[in-house]
């Protein structure tokens, strides 16, 4: 069932590094029920703002509310994929076993996984296709496979909201199809999914509602309405790579060349989240 209310609030979140601001006074407000993109450019904080909504990085100022709750009422209520670069693949691991890490919250500390959360990982492997790969080790996945299993883990978690920091990065075509297909799974049972997107051409393809970020809260809303090429230029300035159509076949303003720039993800994803200690995009390592 979708909340009355959003499905997370953000009220006036500051998060400094070394005396730097990486966010700036973000409010926000992500609507329940929806499948919605965090952009901007490289350095806006859009994985500073999923990790401040997590609890993993403490605000310097500002408060964050899920469901209605304070963060850490909500956590079993809460799904999250990382970025693929934050994760320890060496750790030795089934497929099977990483997919039914995702019951543990609602088993507790004194049950252990059984029949019942195997055939549930199984059934989220079925629907990712990576049932074939259950008894494989994980570190010997390609990373789109890698990137299947975590949303299969996200699957049996039953959270109610789920985030996800950059999904479709490094994953091929047919991959990327089966990644939209889950959020979109997830999203017409009522959950709530949050993904960092750097790719801007399948904004609207792939997104009801869309945040602008860059440091500060450019926009947030339905694509329709906040996917502009006025907010895309305001949230990337100079540094905006932008190509003829990315809005949904909007012209460029009259007597405006289109940049010829691609939008390509940075491999090195959202710098603003990586820095000594603060367990970013490179900072930390996360076992599956």
């Amino acid at each position: 069932m979708t909340p009355a209310g959003p499905a997370i609030e953000v009220n006036d979140l500051t998060v400094a590094y070394r005396q730097q601001p990486v966010l700036w006074d973000v409010d926000l407000e992500i609507r329940a029920g929806a499948l919605t993109a965090i952009v901007g450019p490289n350095g806006a904080g859009k994985t500073t703002l999923i990790r401040s909504v997590l609890g993993l990085i403490k605000p310097a100022a500002g408060r964050v509310r899920i469901l209605g709750l304070p963060v850490a009422e909500a956590r079993r209520q809460v799904a999250y994929v990382p970025q693929r670069g934050s994760v320890d693949w060496d750790f030795p691991t089934s497929v099977l076993d990483v997919v039914m890490m995702g019951t543990y919250g609602q088993l507790g500390w004194l049950r252990r996984p059984g029949r019942d959360e195997a055939r549930r990982a199984e059934e989220a492997l079925e629907k990712v296709g990576m049932v074939a790969y259950a008894s494989r080790q994980i570190r010997q996945l390609s990373g789109g496979q890698q990137q299947r299993v975590f949303l299969a883990r996200a699957l049996v978690q039953d959270a109610r909201v789920h985030l996800m920091d950059e999904p479709f990065q490094g994953v091929d075509a047919r991959t990327e199809g089966a990644i939209v297909e889950v959020l979109r799974e997830l999203r017409n049972r009522g959950d709530t999914v949050v993904v960092v997107h750097h790719a801007l051409q399948t904004v609207p393809e792939y997104f009801d509602d869309v945040v602008l970020l860059n440091v500060r809260r450019i926009a947030s809303g339905p694509v329709a309405r906040v996917f502009t090429e006025a907010n895309l230029r305001e949230a990337y300035g100079g540094r905006l790579p932008f190509l003829q159509g990315v809005t949904g076949g909007a012209a460029l303003e009259p007597g405006r060349e289109a940049p010829t720039t691609d939008i390509l993800p940075d491999p090195g994803g959202d710098v603003s989240s990586s820095p000594a200690g603060s367990g970013g995009g490179g900072g930390s390592w996360t076992r599956p």
